[in-house]
């Protein structure tokens, strides 16, 4: 599991563990209080501490009675990727999920396109494109040793249909829309061309899900709020560990799944939504 320290990872994680997994947990804030929430913007310089670690996510999936190990992973330092993809192997010796849900986290995700410079472009599909598509070949190829494994990428609407409106009016940045349909194109592929090899991958896109680092940027709801509603990680965690764990989900392999749409059908949430609130807001990005 990429992105492992808070969030959708967080819940991904308690979810699994719930469903008798063992995980290995990545992500760059390895210990509670080094966590760092960097502005999505050029226009914004600041970097502010944020909640949530893979220590932190690692007691959720102990207190389940599941082994966690946690390793320290930066999406944009591919040395970094193989040095914990190796020590996975080395210690636990196989990889039965792979949930690539890490991406690239700074300025060009949410600014407008005359203000993206290429280079930083660049560096967004570095982290959101390329180095994910090394990974995931790494396990691929592991998993196909092995006769079969499920792979689980976090997709976004904001690859596949156009905003109501600009970055700061419920839209979001060029980049980061671009970065994430090029990530999208993954899945239909290897269902394609490994499905009759056991493998199974899924698009999960999570709709518009508040997260801790937007919180603590914005001090509160944002226009995405108002625009898209949204959901707690919860929803997607639940998903992602119904994906992993129930046979029927086969149905989904090389689709797109909906996450919050799905989590409601199959009422994998409870409590969510509430009543009142269950056909008052779109899914978004």
């Amino acid at each position: 599991m990429t992105g492992a320290s808070r969030g959708i990872g967080r819940a991904s994680c308690a979810a699994l563990a719930r469903r008798g997994y063992d995980l290995v947990i990545t992500a760059r804030t390895l210990r509670e209080g080094e966590g760092v929430a960097r502005a999505a913007s050029v226009h914004d310089p600041r970097a502010l501490p944020v909640a949530g670690s893979l220590e932190a996510t690692a007691q959720l999936i102990r207190a389940a009675g599941r082994e966690a190990l946690p390793i320290r992973l930066d999406l944009l330092d591919r040395a970094s990727i193989d040095a914990a993809l190796e020590r996975a192997l080395a210690e636990w010796g196989h990889i039965d999920v792979l949930v690539n849900n890490g991406i690239y986290q700074g300025p060009g995700l949410m600014d407008r396109f005359l203000d993206v410079p290429v280079e930083l472009m660049a560096r967004i599909f570095l982290g959101n494109v390329f180095h994910q598509t090394h990974l995931t070949q790494r396990v691929l190829r592991h998993m196909l040793g092995r006769g079969g494994g499920i792979i689980v990428n976090m997709t976004s609407g904001s690859g596949q249909v156009d905003p109501p409106g600009p970055v700061g009016e419920g839209g979001w940045g060029f980049a980061y829309a671009a970065s994430k349909a090029a990530f999208h194109r993954m899945v239909p592929l290897l269902h394609v061309e490994h499905a009759k090899d056991g493998i199974r991958a899924y698009n999960v896109d999570p709709g518009f899900t508040p997260t801790e680092s937007q919180r603590v940027l914005h001090g509160g709801p944002s226009d995405l709020d108002a625009h898209w509603g949204g959901a707690p990680p919860e929803a997607t965690g639940e998903v992602v560990g119904w994906l992993a764990s129930d046979p029927a989900a086969a149905e989904w392999a090389g689709k797109l799944v909906l996450a919050q749409r799905l989590c409601r059908k199959l009422e994998l949430l409870p409590g969510w939504p509430a009543p009142r609130a269950h056909d008052e807001k779109r899914e978004g990005n």
